[in-house]
């Protein structure tokens, strides 16, 4: 089995017309928005931020901070 690797350019230039195709300029637009390349090195400053903290203590607290869902 042979995958044929397209170049990165023409893959993001067919995601492109996909979406405005689907979605139209605007939306498509708004949604390519939200993928902006950061700044900084999240490995580096995730040691301190998380220092303590576990995947569940984690959890808890983002539940805490959402409306009671009924």
């Amino acid at each position: 089995m042979n995958a044929v690797i397209h170049p990165l350019a023409e893959i993001s230039q067919r995601a492109r017309q996909v979406l405005i195709q689907e979605l139209g300029v605007t939306d498509a637009i708004r949604f390519l928005n939200q993928f902006q390349a950061g700044s900084g090195d999240y490995t580096r400053e995730r040691e301190p931020l998380f220092k303590g903290e576990t995947v569940k203590s984690i959890a808890a607290a983002i539940r805490a901070q959402r409306p009671n869902q009924a």
